[in-house]
């Protein structure tokens, strides 16, 4: 053999190696490292408490995936949150409202608010994960209907949460009055943006003979962060917008500040974590979680940890 074709072979080894070792990691190790990522914002008016606010999103729950509830129990118990925020896609199998429950019981009573992804709606399906960098998949689920139902009692009676799917709600923590909007997944346009302006002025009439409390807060909350979305809750007053869907890129490039795909219109470097949304000259925070799981049929995360945010509101100066 020539000094030049064992140079090649050498070279060719050497990046199988390093393949083979990705894979591993990504499939075997990285999304079990189930991980926190923390922020702390000054938005709340003079005065008022500090609150800790949990966001989950894209659990894809199995009810095999043992270790991803025990982490999510242990973190409601670790976090002690006055406020969660749910931005869809729980379900990653028809059976997966049984781990789901498992997870989340003890947030059981604390105040709640969720939207819906499509994997809440239709199970996943499988697909080539090559067609991400095409641009958003736009190919229809396959998958079997889940009991969307049913979740969705779970977390309204059982936990207390409130829907925001296009829809409004006012509810109060630890004693402030926080006003919210969210809209249905829009990746599949389940979005209905145009039903917002009345409902958010519904929850904000004063009850007859009584005078009503201006809220402290208002949260914008979506599924997917697409950008008309994000620029109507903008417009629309929202303090902070809160998102999921990308899974943060799921596979990214180590030590990159942008992701490689975000599977919705998004700027890429704005795919994972706090950032800054700004329309018509208001800038409001958002945060777009990475999730904590991943399709059944994509088991893998690469440079890019499965995650819950828990951030710390306080009193602005």
């Amino acid at each position: 053999m020539t000094r030049a074709a064992s140079t090649a072979l050498t070279a060719v080894t050497a990046a199988g190696a390093v393949a083979v070792s990705a894979a591993v990691w990504g499939t075997c190790i990285e999304r079990y490292l189930f991980t926190v990522r923390r922020h702390d914002l000054a938005i709340l008016p003079p005065g008022s408490p500090t609150l800790t606010v949990l966001h989950l999103s894209d659990a894809h729950m199995a009810p095999w995936q043992h270790r991803k509830q025990r982490w999510i129990a242990e973190l409601a118990e670790k976090a002690q949150p006055d406020l969660v925020i749910n931005t869809g896609d729980n379900l990653g199998h028809e059976d997966g409202l049984a781990g789901i429950r498992t997870a989340f019981a003890p947030l059981r009573g604390v105040p709640g608010l969720f939207v819906h992804g499509s994997n809440d709606v239709v199970g996943p399906s499988a697909r080539n994960p090559l067609r991400y960098f095409q641009g958003p998949s736009t190919r229809p689920h396959r998958g079997v209907d889940l009991d969307t139902a049913a979740m969705d009692a779970y977390f309204t009676d059982d936990l207390g949460w409130s829907d925001l799917d296009n829809r409004a709600a006012a509810i109060s923590v630890a004693g402030l009055a926080i006003d919210a909007f969210g809209v249905d997944d829009a990746h599949r346009d389940w979005d209905d943006l145009d039903v917002l302006p009345e409902a958010i002025s519904a929850i904000r009439r004063p009850p007859l003979f009584r005078r009503s409390t201006p809220a402290a807060l208002t949260l914008g909350v979506t599924h997917a962060p697409y950008r008309r979305v994000l620029d109507r809750f903008t417009d629309l007053g929202a303090d902070m917008i809160f998102a999921g869907h990308t899974h943060g890129g799921q596979v990214r490039i180590p030590f990159s500040s942008s992701a490689l795909v975000a599977n919705c219109d998004i700027p890429r470097d704005q795919a994972r974590g706090l950032s800054t949304w700004t329309h018509n000259g208001r800038s409001v925070p958002l945060n777009v979680s990475a999730g904590l799981g991943h399709s059944i049929y994509a088991p893998v995360r690469f440079a890019c940890l499965p995650e819950a945010s828990v951030l710390t509101l306080r009193a602005a100066a």
